[in-house]
């Protein structure tokens, strides 16, 4: 999949379209520099999954658990985390075992952490202000 999105409305609705695609205990690994749309791809997937609330940026928390729609979404930022065990002491395999959906910005900083059957997708910010989303 590669899909070029031109607004905030278009990676919204990219969101959503992905979480038809996801279940129980999928993990979508996110990549792409700051302001690439990451965050705004997962609300539009937050609330396709049912979550009514708002969704921001974890970058300072590392962890928004967002639940109330048909399956809890956790949403990690890893921007900030120095050290794979700093992830793993705040639980990650247990979240992981949650049967859930995960969804990890920045998750190139500890690939090894995540499992085998993550979906990855890379985000780009183009010239003309565009976002380009490739799936691995």
């Amino acid at each position: 999949m590669e899909r070029v999105v031109r607004n905030e409305a278009e990676m919204e609705a990219l969101g959503a379209t992905l979480a038809a695609d996801l279940g129980a205990g999928s993990v979508l690994a996110l990549v792409g520099g700051l302001g690439a749309g990451k965050t705004r791809m997962v609300k539009g997937l937050a609330r396709a999954a049912g979550f009514g609330g708002e969704v921001t940026s974890p970058t300072f928390s590392l962890l928004h658990e967002y639940r109330g729609g048909s399956l809890p979404v956790f949403h990690f930022d890893l921007y900030r985390l120095k050290e794979s065990d700093e992830l793993l002491s705040i639980g990650w395999d247990e979240i992981l075992d949650d049967q859930g959906i995960v969804i990890v910005e920045w998750a190139d900083l500890f690939p090894d952490l995540l499992p085998p059957e993550t979906r990855w997708l890379d985000f780009e910010v183009l010239p003309d202000g565009g976002r380009r989303v490739t799936a691995r």
